[in-house]
């Protein structure tokens, strides 16, 4: 089985990678333990992506994947945007409170009284996948919904438990694994780039 290395620490992003790239028949591993940070300082999800995809390909010489994701408001002009994931980085963790959890709290400070009808918002992914031969894959796909006034649901990570899919009438923490699979902007574009590996064979 061909070797593919996720280029991500975020145990949510695996769990929701790992099983299609098995299925499709390539052997999944994550970043080793202590590699280091790869800094994002690309002007877009696609940037972000190839530049963490790009350098775990060149230096661990196998198929790198990696997805730079974010929550895009319409009412704030599409903030957190590509700072999704330190949004609340300016603000003092609370006792107990995990980052998402803080990023989730900012993003309901900062549209308090905004009334449903101007919640509107969309989750957004870029994919790369760079293979050691130099060919490249980029992916865009998005999931749109609404922001909802407090957190609703246990599963998934980040900003599910706010984020309302109107079609579904749940938000992505409250869907089983298999269902968000169907629905959410990462996997739509990990299926994209699956899709793309059978054109490149």
């Amino acid at each position: 089985m061909e070797k593919v290395i996720i280029a991500t620490k975020n145990k949510g992003k695996l769990a929701e990678l790992e099983e299609p790239l098995n299925a499709f028949g390539f052997c999944v591993e994550t970043l080793p333990a202590g590699y280091p940070e790869i800094e994002e300082n690309g002007e877009s999800f696609e940037e972000n992506a190839l530049i963490k995809a790009r350098y775990v390909c060149k230096d661990l010489k196998c198929i790198a994947i990696a997805d730079d994701s974010g929550l895009c408001v319409d009412y704030l002009q599409g903030e957190p945007g590509i700072f999704s994931a330190r949004y609340a980085n300016d603000y003092p963790l609370l006792e107990g409170e995990t980052k998402d959890q803080a990023n989730n709290r900012k993003l309901l400070d900062k549209m308090k009284n905004v009334p449903m009808e101007k919640r509107r918002c969309a989750f957004h992914c870029a994919m790369a996948a760079v293979f050691p031969d130099g060919k490249e894959i980029i992916a865009h796909e998005t999931w749109e919904g609404r922001l909802l006034f407090e957190e609703r649901g246990k599963n998934g990570f980040g900003y599910d438990p706010l984020f309302f899919d109107e079609e579904l009438k749940c938000t992505g923490a409250e869907m089983e694994k298999s269902v968000k699979m169907g629905r959410s902007h990462r996997a739509k574009a990990l299926q994209a780039v699956i899709e793309a590996f059978g054109n490149l064979k």
